[in-house]
């Protein structure tokens, strides 16, 4: 079994450091090996099934930036330990490097603010790179390069954002992308309607299996009768509300109706009722619902007792079902954790991305891909990632050639959310008590004019729209439970507006 090991200083951090058990090694290809994380005294262990170079990444605090997930540059196995930080340190400025060289050649002229914090960043890691003898020495230099390599890294990010959402517009009489919000089984009281149509111009009506057919063969269409009536009632800057379903099927834990449990072990029936129920949904919405998200965490599952092939089975089942019924319709799949980061627990053998691909080879009919990107969450959302890190994402996944939609989630608040998933709980080093609701609406805006600016994006999505009603992650609305609005939606209209301006 390979064995990487890693030096941090001071010994105490080990004790205040948590996420370092939910690091994890990546090869060459970025293919994410089920990692066990060792610590002995002042040494990082991480155990692997091979023994080829890697990267190690893992949340890490940097200063002024929190705790974001960091990588090292590939590094081969040897017998003395690596420095971390200097090595987190080295991974970021190649990453910079690289994005740098890629964003100049297709023609965006670097920004005037990335220059010093980049220089500063090389010449802070070429000093910790020649003292790594003095750990001490080595660790505080290199934190120092980390620092500014964040900062480099927010510079040329932002910078790309602006210019490559500039000659967006310019190509395109309005934004070609959805800006939306999911209803979550209700409906923005009548004093919120302005305030949603302001925001939006797109609307998820939820269609939860497990409420809606809590008992079998009983159904109860009530509550997206009524959001689909408000959606249709509703007029935004360019008319009517785009509409999308779903998730129909929520491979999740506890996404399926309970009494399904009987029959977790015969697949074929399985497959039976969830095709049963896909075609029901969508025969009954046919005409006015044409974007339909018809499944939701089949990646990373935890539905009953399903593996990965029953799941990859179930989805493309109901995919074809649900193209038979609708030809018209355009059929996304969500996938949480898009980074792939269960994948160091051993109970996958697909990437995130491999899965997809799987399906779109198939033939199934898939017009788009759905990334959940719940940032702060734990144990079913993804941890702190910087901008770079999300534009990376997105190219990543462009290689596909399918229509992106991202569903942003962060939170507001690091209290108990009485109104959330219970298996879902905030990252407190993620969300600052004193300046949380300040925190999401940057971190929100700042994440949709980026992901506005990629061509391949055709809808954002926000999780949900106030924290009054039931919802999954906690306190990621952008009303506060009382109904008034957070600082979060202020920003998404000044954006919209400003993006209107320039048409």
């Amino acid at each position: 079994m390979g064995l990487i090991r890693f030096a941090v200083h001071p010994a105490s951090l080990l004790e205040e450091w948590p996420e370092v058990y939910r690091g994890y090694l990546t090869g060459a290809d970025g293919r994410v090996f089920p990692t066990r994380i060792e610590i002995d005294d002042q040494i990082v262990g991480c155990r692997r099934t091979t023994s080829e170079s890697c990267k190690f990444h893992v949340a890490f605090p940097v200063p002024d930036f929190g705790r974001p997930f960091v990588s090292t540059a590939s590094l081969p196995e040897r017998e003395q330990p690596y420095v971390l930080v200097v090595e987190l340190a080295r991974g970021k400025i190649v990453q910079i490097r690289n994005q740098a060289s890629t964003w100049e050649l297709a023609g965006m002229q670097i920004p005037v603010d990335f220059a010093a914090p980049y220089k500063a960043a090389h010449l802070a890691f070429g000093r910790a790179a020649s003292a790594q003898h003095d750990l001490e020495t080595a660790t505080r230099l290199a934190t120092e390069a980390l620092h500014h390599a964040f900062r480099a890294a927010d510079a040329l990010t932002q910078g790309y954002a602006t210019q490559a959402l500039a000659g967006r517009l310019q190509r395109f009489k309005s934004l070609p992308a959805s800006v939306g919000c999911e209803l979550q089984s209700s409906i923005p009281s009548p004093d919120a309607n302005e305030l949603f149509t302001a925001a939006f111009n797109a609307a998820t009506v939820a269609v939860p299996w497990r409420s809606i057919e809590s008992v079998e063969g009983d159904y109860d269409w009530g509550p997206i009768d009524r959001q689909l009536e408000w959606c249709e009632q509703q007029k935004c800057e360019q008319g009517k509300l785009l509409i999308r379903g779903g998730p129909l099927i929520d491979l999740g834990p506890d996404g399926l109706p309970s009494w399904l449990s009987r029959w977790e072990h015969d697949v074929f029936n399985l497959r039976s009722f969830i095709c049963d129920f896909v075609e029901t949904a969508i025969s009954r919405y046919v005409g006015r619902i044409r974007l339909w998200e018809v499944a939701a965490r089949s990646n990373s599952g935890g539905a009953l007792t399903l593996n990965e092939e029953s799941r990859l089975m179930l989805t493309a089942s109901v995919l074809g079902v649900a193209k038979q019924i609708d030809e018209e319709a355009q059929l996304i799949i969500r996938v949480d954790q898009p980074w792939g980061d269960y994948q160091a627990r051993g109970q996958h053998r697909l990437s995130p991305l491999q899965f997809v691909d799987a399906l779109h080879r198939s033939g199934v009919g898939l017009a788009g891909v759905n990334l959940e990107l719940a940032m702060g969450y734990l144990p079913r959302g993804s941890a702190h990632r910087d901008l770079m890190d999300i534009s990376r994402l997105i190219d990543a996944w462009s290689i596909l050639n399918l229509p992106i939609h991202v569903t942003l989630a962060c939170p507001s608040s690091c209290e108990d959310d009485p109104l959330s998933y219970p298996d879902c709980e905030v990252d407190a080093y993620f969300c600052p008590p004193e300046r949380a609701e300040v925190n999401q609406a940057l971190y929100l805006d700042r994440m949709m004019e980026l992901l506005l600016a990629k061509p391949t994006v055709a809808g954002v999505f926000l999780s949900h729209f106030s924290d009054a009603v039931t919802h999954q992650f906690p306190f990621a609305g952008v009303l506060r439970p009382d109904g008034s609005p957070k600082p979060s939606l202020e920003r998404i209209i000044n954006q919209r507006q400003r993006h209107r301006r320039r048409d």
